[in-house]
């Protein structure tokens, strides 16, 4: 893999985009092998949680604009060979069995950000500039714009973000709930990614997994009656080590 780098350490699969002349800006390749690294972790029996950054200067620019000089939107969509790549690559983040963790540093902008959206949430840095430029470049999204930045910040702030292709930074993404934590340094997010993957990686897999598949029900948007009422009916045998757990508690 060149344009990724993948590594596992203690229960924590690292996956790093790995353009950093290009500002990681995303390529269908780079989706492709994206793709390909979350698979290796879900099908990990060791890893626990990912973590997902870039290298050099930024977490990512988004989509590379020179590759697009080679292609012909129709009507405002960027191309069939990105959009499936994106697709994918989206639905793999979204519904690997692990956590994942976006460490967002230096830009994070459009299709960087639509990535970020899907994975379980983001730790960044105060001066991180993130953006949502698809009006600027006379695109529409496709990689979940529209519906995951609404939820994240509310649908108002939203429109004037997407509308107005408006940057903000890692201080307003903390402020607006889009991050869980905007670290005063590149130094400090790595030290509190770090530890954030390391409490998960001790967690109990199993109820870790059961959560995570809580939440999604919770995404469903379904009454809050039905769901209380489904989280009680679930079962979830992958939670195995219990006894162990409180038997180490009271030793």
């Amino acid at each position: 893999m060149s344009q990724i780098l993948a590594s596992e350490r203690d229960g924590v699969a690292s996956i790093t985009f790995n353009r950093p002349e290009a500002l990681n800006a995303f390529s269908p390749d780079l989706l492709r092998e994206l793709i390909e690294a979350v698979e290796t972790a879900d099908k990990s029996s060791s890893a626990a949680v990912i973590v997902l950054s870039g290298a050099g200067r930024a977490f990512s620019a988004g989509v590379d604009l020179k590759v697009l000089q080679n292609v012909t939107p129709v009507a405002g969509r960027i191309s069939n060979a990105f959009d499936e790549a994106a697709d994918a690559a989206a639905k793999v983040v979204r519904n690997t069995r692990l956590p994942v963790i976006a460490k967002v540093h230096g830009f994070c902008f459009t299709g960087a950000l639509e990535l970020a959206l899907h994975c379980d949430f983001i730790l960044t840095t105060a001066d991180t500039k993130f953006g949502d430029t698809h009006v600027k470049w006379g695109l529409r999204p496709t990689w979940g714009m529209s519906q995951n930045l609404a939820r994240a910040v509310g649908v108002r702030r939203a429109r004037q973000i997407s509308y107005a292709a408006q940057t903000f930074t890692g201080a307003d993404a903390l402020a607006w709930g889009l991050a869980n934590a905007a670290y005063e340094s590149r130094e400090a997010l790595d030290e509190g990614a770090a530890k954030c993957a390391g409490d998960i990686a001790k967690a109990s897999r199993g109820a870790v997994s059961a959560y995570k598949k809580l939440y999604r029900v919770h995404e469903e948007n379904r009454a809050l009656e039905d769901a209380l009422a489904e989280e009680v009916r679930r079962d979830f045998p992958e939670i195995t080590d219990t006894a162990e757990r409180l038997k180490a508690f009271g030793s």
